[in-house]
């Protein structure tokens, strides 16, 4: 049974049904075990559902700008 680390990095492809047989077996056997890990499928799990539906509409020019401009800051100057 993988530790909740490797579940971490096997949410993905659990959801998109891409792992072996035994390793999604001993992931759902996981996930069946673990309130933790299993919060965190839930969360994965209705993000793509929320991303897939397309009910939220694509930013607007201010939001990109805006997201640069915190990216630039917290980047700091460039180095010399």
């Amino acid at each position: 049974m993988p530790a909740c680390r490797e579940m971490s990095e096997l949410v993905t492809s659990y959801l998109e049904r891409t792992l072996p047989l035994g390793v999604r077996l001993d992931a759902g056997w996981h996930l069946f075990r673990c309130p933790a890990c299993r919060r965190y499928y839930e969360q994965m799990r209705q993000t793509v559902r929320l991303l897939a539906g397309g009910r939220l509409p694509p930013p607007g020019p201010a939001a990109e700008a805006g997201l640069l401009a915190n990216l630039a800051d917290a980047a700091g100057p460039p180095p010399a």
